[in-house]
C-alpha cells in the first residue's frame, strides 16, 4: 500500500501561496561563495586541500517590499495587519491534522520554482518528529518530482558525527532539505556543529549553513525556542536565516501571521475529523468518603487546595470542587458524618513536589494532583471504558472493512506497568490493562452482533494479536533491580522495536487490512510527532481532568482516514473520532474550547475589527477585490453601536437572536455582502461543537416512501452518471487573459527608499522616532538579466509557448517586462491563471456513462446522525430523520414538509457525486412535487443562503453551474426531467400554481 497526497486542496494552495507571495517581485538569483574542500568519510586530511564553490540563498527585495507584500498576504486572508516589519519570522497557523508538513515541504518546492531558492533546514523538537518528517520525505519524493518536472532534490538529516554532509549541502546547485532536531543545535559546547573540523576543510559547519542563508522552516516552534530568548531561538539566529517560517496549530508566538487554519475553520470544513464523546461518568457513587486532589497553589502567601468532595446540599449529595486549607475538619466542610475524623493536613506547592496530606482514622495518604481516595475501583472503571473502545471499534468495522478502511484504536495510560512488567529475570509480563483488554476483546467479540468479523476466527488468539503497546520509558527488573529502559527513538532499542518500526516508519503496513495489529497502548511517547489518519477511536485512561492534555490526545487523531489504495476518503460520514473520556461530555467540550483558547489564542464569542477585511467585493470593473481594514471597522463599529456587540468585542445575546431570527441589520452599503458578513457573525456567537456518542442514532429508511413508485421515478431521473470534458474557445480565450493584462495596475521600476529617524537611548531601552525626509527614488538598472519570460510563464500557467506569445504581444506590455520582468511575471501569471478558471466553467461538457447510482445503496450505506442535527420523525422524506448541515438545510426541510405540494424528498447521501475539475459535488435534494393540476414535477434542489450568482464564492458558484450542466446533460433521457434549482427557501423554487 502507497499513500497518496491530493495536490489540489485549496486549503493547502493557499497556505503554500501565502508564503511565496512573501516574495512577490523577487528576482531568479543566488550568492557564490568559497569553501575548502577537507577530508572526505573518516579519513585523516591529506596535505593538500581544493577550493569549491559554495551556494547559498539570496534576497534582493527591500523590508518595505516584504512588508507591502506581507500586507497584501494578510489582508486577504483575513488577519490582522501589521504596520512595520519586525522580523524575518513569519507564522503558519494550521490545525492538526491539516496536512502541515506537506504543506511547508511543497513550498520549498514553490519557493524554488518561483525564487530560486535552493536551502531550507527544518528544525524540529523530538527525535519522533524528525523521523516523521524524514519519512513523509521518503513518502512523497515521487509526487513532488511529478508535480515539478523531476527537479533533482536532496534530503538528510543531520548528524553531528558526520559533517561532510554539511558540505554537500553548502555547495550543491539542487534543492538541499536539512532535517535537524533543535536537540543537535543548541549547544555550543558539545554540538560538533560549532567546532572546527577537517572534514569540512577546517571550517565549523555553522559558518558553512550560515553562509548559505537558508530559509528555515520550525515545526512546532514553540517546543523549539524554549521562549523568546532561549537556547532554541538563539540556535536558530546562529544559522543567518534569509526568513524563518514557522509552522504549528499552537503557537506560542505570532510574529508576522501570513496564514491561519484554526482549530474552528478545520471541523466546519469538514478537513479533520469530527469529534464525538462517550463520557464515563461515575454517578451516585457517594458511599465511601471521596477526596480528589485537583490542584495545589499558593495565592499571596496563603497555602491551600482545590479538591473535590461529596457535599451534602438541599437537593442531596453533589461532587463540587472546594478550597481547603492545613487542618480543615471534612465532616464540618462537607456536611457529612461519613468524613468524621479526616482532614487536611500538609500542602506542599513545591516544583516537583506537589502533593496534599489526607489524615483519616488509622492512617494518612499524601495525594499527587489527579489523584483520589475513597474513588472506585480504578481497575474497573478502566474496564468499562476499554470495552466501550473495543465496541465503538468494532462497530466501525463493520461499516468500514468492505469500503477497504482499517480501524484502529490508541489507548493513553496513565503508566506503563499497568500494561507491560518485568519478572525478577527480565521477561515481560502482562500488566493490568493488557489482560482487561484481551479479556473484554474475547467477550465483546463473541456477541451475535460482530459475528460476521470473526468467522473461522480463534478469538482467544486473535485478542493477544491486535494489540501492542509503545512506550517512551519501560521499566525493566534486571537482577533485582528497577532499570529505566529509555526508548531510543531511532528505532533500534531492542525494547518494543517491531512496535516501533510498524507505528512510527511503516504507516503503510499499519493500515493495511492483513497488518493483526488495531489497538495501541501509550503512555505519552505518541503524544507529539505521531499520527495515524485510520485512528477512529481514542480512550484515556490517564486522568485528564488535571492534565491539560484533551487537545494533545485528539490531535493524534483528527486526520482524514484512508482505504486501502492509500487515497484519502472525505466526509464526516465516515470520518467519527469516538473519544472515551473519564468526564462528563459537557465538561469535555467545555474544557476542550478552554485548551484551544489558551493554546491557540482563538478568542471565542468575539469578532475582531479586522475580521471583514477579507470578504470579496466586486469593484466597477468587474474584478474582485478584499472589503479592507477601513471598511471593516466601519462595519464593526455599526454592530457595535446597535449594540450587536460590547465594547471588549464580545457577542451579546441581542445578536444570536438576530442570527436566529433573521433579523440582522445592516448599513444599506454592507447588503450585497450579508451572506459572508453573517457566516463571520454565527462562527463567532457559536461555540465549538463536539458530539455527544450517546446521542448517535442510526438512521433507517421509511419502506413506504423508498419502495414507492413516486421515488423510483424520482430516482430514475437523477441516478445516472456522467464525465465531462472541458472545451476552450481558444481565440476567446487568449482575447480574455489579452484583456486581464491590460487591465491591470501599472509596474513601476526598482525602487529604492530612504527613511530616517531618531535613536534614544534611556533607562525604557532603546526607542526609535521617524523624522521627516522620507523619499523613495526610481532605481534606472542598466544590467538587467531578462529571464525566459515565455518558459516562466509556461511553468505557471501550463498555457503553450505559441498562445503565450500571441497574449504577451496582443497585450502591449512588453515594456513593462523589460522595466520590471519579475513584476510583470508576476502580474501576467495571475491575469491569466484567473481568465483561464473562468474558462473552464464556461468550456465544460457533460456526456452520460450508461452507468448509475442504484436506488439498493440506500440500503447499503448505513446513514448515522446526532440528535442535535436532526430533524427528527418526518413524514415525507425517505429517511425516518432528515440529517442537516446547516440552519438553512433545516428551514428548507421544515417547509417542505409544511407544503401540500411536496409528495417525498430525499437528503441526497455523500455518496451521490456529481465529477468538477472543482472536485465533486454533492447536490442538496430530490423532490417530487403533486401540482394542483395533477401534474408530477420533479426536482434537484440545491440550498443556500443566497440564490444570487454575485453572492456565492467563485467555487462554489462553479460547482454548481457545474451540477446545472450535469443535469442538463442527463434530461433527454427522460420527457419530464428533474430540473436543477438554487433556492434559498421553498418559495425560490418554481412549482407553478
Amino acid at each position: 500500500m502507497k499513500l497518496h497526497f491530493e495536490p489540489n486542496l485549496d486549503f493547502q494552495l493557499q497556505a503554500i501561496e501565502s508564503v511565496c507571495d512573501l516574495f512577490r517581485g523577487q528576482e531568479m538569483c543566488r550568492t557564490e561563495f568559497t569553501v575548502m574542500q577537507g577530508a572526505v568519510d573518516g579519513q585523516l586530511a591529506l596535505a593538500y586541500q581544493e577550493e569549491a564553490f559554495g551556494i547559498g540563498n539570496r534576497l534582493t527585495l527591500l523590508d518595505d517590499e516584504i512588508l507591502k507584500n506581507l500586507q497584501a498576504v494578510q489582508l486577504r486572508n483575513g488577519l490582522p495587519i501589521d504596520s512595520a516589519l519586525r522580523s524575518g519570522d513569519f507564522t503558519v497557523e494550521m490545525e492538526t491534522g491539516t496536512g502541515k508538513t506537506y504543506v511547508y515541504l511543497r513550498t520549498i518546492f514553490e519557493l524554488n520554482k518561483h525564487y530560486g531558492f535552493t536551502k531550507f533546514v527544518i528544525v524540529v523538537p523530538s527525535v519522533a518528529i524528525k523521523e516523521g518528517v524524514y519519512k513523509t520525505l521518503q513518502m512523497t519524493e515521487e509526487h513532488f518530482k511529478s508535480l515539478y518536472a523531476g527537479v533533482p532534490f536532496e534530503y538528510f538529516i543531520y548528524d553531528g558525527s558526520k559533517p561532510g554532509s554539511v558540505q554537500n549541502f553548502a555547495t550543491s546547485s539542487t534543492i538541499q532539505i536539512m532535517v535537524v532536531t533543535v536537540g543537535a543545535i543548541n549547544k555550543k559546547d558539545v554540538n560538533n556543529l560549532y567546532k572546527d573540523n577537517e572534514k569540512t576543510g577546517g571550517e565549523k559547519p555553522i559558518d558553512l549553513i550560515r553562509a548559505t542563508r537558508p530559509i528555515l522552516i520550525v515545526d512546532e516552534p514553540q517546543s523549539v525556542d524554549g521562549g523568546l530568548k532561549g537556547k532554541g531561538k538563539e540556535a536558530l539566529e546562529a544559522m543567518n536565516p534569509l526568513c524563518t517560517l514557522r509552522y504549528s496549530a499552537t503557537h506560542i508566538h505570532k510574529h508576522h501571521m501570513v496564514y491561519r487554519l484554526d482549530a474552528v475553520d478545520a471541523y466546519e470544513r469538514k478537513l479533520v475529523k469530527q469529534i464525538e464523546v462517550a463520557s464515563a461518568t461515575v454517578e451516585a457513587g457517594h458511599n465511601k468518603p471521596y477526596v480528589r486532589l485537583v490542584k495545589v497553589q499558593s495565592k499571596r502567601n496563603v497555602i491551600s487546595a482545590v479538591v473535590e468532595l461529596d457535599i451534602q446540599t438541599r437537593s442531596g449529595v453533589k461532587r463540587k470542587e472546594i478550597t481547603v486549607y492545613d487542618g480543615e475538619d471534612l465532616e464540618q466542610t462537607t456536611g457529612r458524618d461519613l468524613y468524621a475524623n479526616h482532614s487536611i493536613g500538609e500542602i506542599s506547592v513545591a516544583k516537583g513536589n506537589q502533593y496534599m496530606e489526607l489524615r483519616y482514622p488509622g492512617g494518612e495518604v499524601f495525594l499527587q494532583p489527579g489523584q483520589a481516595y475513597g474513588d472506585i475501583d480504578k481497575n474497573a472503571l478502566a474496564r468499562q471504558m476499554i470495552r466501550r473502545t473495543i465496541k465503538e471499534h468494532l462497530d466501525k468495522e463493520l461499516r468500514l472493512r468492505e469500503r477497504g478502511i482499517k480501524v484502529l484504536s490508541l489507548f493513553f495510560i496513565d503508566e506503563v506497568a499497568k500494561y507491560r512488567r518485568y519478572d525478577e529475570e527480565g521477561n515481560p509480563v502482562k500488566g493490568d490493562y493488557a489482560r482487561i483488554f484481551e479479556e473484554e476483546f474475547v467477550r465483546v467479540a463473541r456477541l451475535p452482533k460482530y459475528k460476521e468479523l470473526f468467522e473461522n476466527e480463534a478469538v482467544e488468539y486473535l485478542a493477544e494479536q491486535v494489540h501492542n503497546g509503545y512506550f517512551s520509558i519501560d521499566r525493566k527488573k534486571v537482577g533485582g533491580k528497577t532499570v529505566e529502559m529509555f526508548k531510543d527513538t531511532r528505532g533500534d532499542s531492542k525494547v518494543d522495536e517491531d512496535t516501533y518500526n510498524l507505528i512510527m516508519r511503516e504507516k503503510e503496513k499499519l493500515l493495511d487490512l492483513n497488518e493483526p495489529l488495531k489497538f495501541i497502548f501509550s503512555h505519552s511517547a505518541l503524544r507529539e510527532g505521531w499520527d495515524n489518519p485510520n485512528v477512529f477511536q481514542i480512550c484515556t485512561l490517564r486522568d485528564i481532568r488535571t492534565e491539560r492534555e484533551r487537545r494533545q490526545s485528539i490531535g493524534r487523531g483528527l486526520r482524514l482516514c484512508v482505504d486501502q489504495s492509500g487515497h484519502r476518503v472525505h466526509g464526516h460520514e465516515i470520518n467519527t473520532l469516538t473519544v472515551v473520556a473519564n468526564e462528563s461530555y459537557e465538561d469535555f467540550a467545555k474544557n476542550l474550547q478552554r485548551e484551544i483558547e489558551e493554546d491557540t489564542g482563538i478568542r471565542f464569542g468575539v469578532v475582531e475589527k479586522h475580521q471583514f477585511a477579507a470578504i470579496p467585493i466586486s469593484a466597477d470593473d468587474g474584478s474582485e477585490q478584499p472589503l479592507g481594514a477601513e471598511q471593516s471597522e466601519t462595519l464593526w463599529t455599526f454592530l457595535k453601536d446597535k449594540g450587536y456587540l460590547d465594547s471588549k468585542e464580545r457577542v451579546q445575546d441581542l445578536l444570536r437572536t438576530a442570527l436566529k431570527e433573521n433579523t440582522l441589520e445592516l448599513p444599506p452599503e454592507f447588503e450585497p455582502q450579508r451572506e459572508a458578513i453573517t457566516a463571520i457573525l454565527k462562527k463567532a456567537a457559536g461555540r465549538l461543537e463536539v458530539k455527544n456518542a450517546d446521542e448517535r442514532r442510526q438512521v433507517k429508511l421509511r419502506k413506504e416512501v423508498f419502495l414507492s413508485e413516486d421515488f423510483k421515478a424520482l430516482w430514475d431521473r437523477i441516478k445516472h452518471k456522467t464525465t465531462y470534458r472541458v472545451a476552450f474557445d481558444n481565440d476567446k480565450l487568449i482575447a480574455d487573459c489579452v484583456k486581464s493584462i491590460q487591465e491591470a495596475p501599472q509596474i513601476s521600476k526598482t525602487r529604492l527608499q530612504w527613511r530616517k529617524a531618531d535613536i534614544a537611548i534611556g533607562k525604557a531601552g532603546v526607542e526609535v522616532e521617524e523624522k521627516d525626509g522620507a523619499a523613495t527614488i526610481t532605481l534606472d538598472e542598466q544590467d538587467i538579466e531578462l529571464p525566459d519570460l515565455l518558459t516562466e510563464l509556461q511553468d505557471r500557467t501550463h498555457l503553450t509557448r505559441r498562445t503565450l506569445l500571441r497574449i504577451v504581444k496582443e497585450s502591449g506590455r512588453l515594456g513593462d517586462f523589460k522595466r520590471n520582468p519579475q513584476a510583470f511575471i508576476d502580474l501576467a501569471a495571475d491575469a491569466i491563471n484567473k481568465a483561464k478558471q473562468l474558462a473552464l466553467v464556461d468550456g465544460i461538457k457533460y456526456q452520460q456513462l450508461g452507468e448509475y447510482y442504484a436506488q439498493e445503496l440506500f440500503e447499503q450505506e448505513e446513514l448515522s446522525g446526532y440528535l442535535k442535527n436532526m430533524l427528527e420523525n418526518t413524514s415525507k422524506s425517505v429517511f425516518e430523520h432528515v440529517v442537516y448541515d446547516s440552519d438553512t438545510e433545516r428551514e428548507f426541510a421544515e417547509q417542505m414538509e409544511k407544503f401540500d405540494a411536496v409528495k417525498l424528498y430525499a437528503k441526497l447521501p455523500g455518496w451521490f457525486k456529481v465529477p468538477t475539475p472543482l472536485g465533486s459535488y454533492n447536490p442538496d435534494w430530490a423532490v417530487l412535487v403533486d401540482t394542483d393540476e395533477g401534474e408530477k414535477l420533479y426536482f434537484v434542489i440545491e440550498t443556500k443562503g443566497s440564490v444570487h450568482a454575485n453572492d456565492l464564492r467563485h467555487k462554489e458558484g462553479a460547482k454548481i453551474a457545474c451540477g446545472r450542466k450535469h443535469f442538463e446533460a442527463i434530461a433527454s433521457l427522460h420527457a419530464d426531467p428533474a430540473k436543477y434549482v438554487v433556492a434559498k427557501q421553498w418559495s425560490d423554487v418554481p412549482v407553478g400554481g
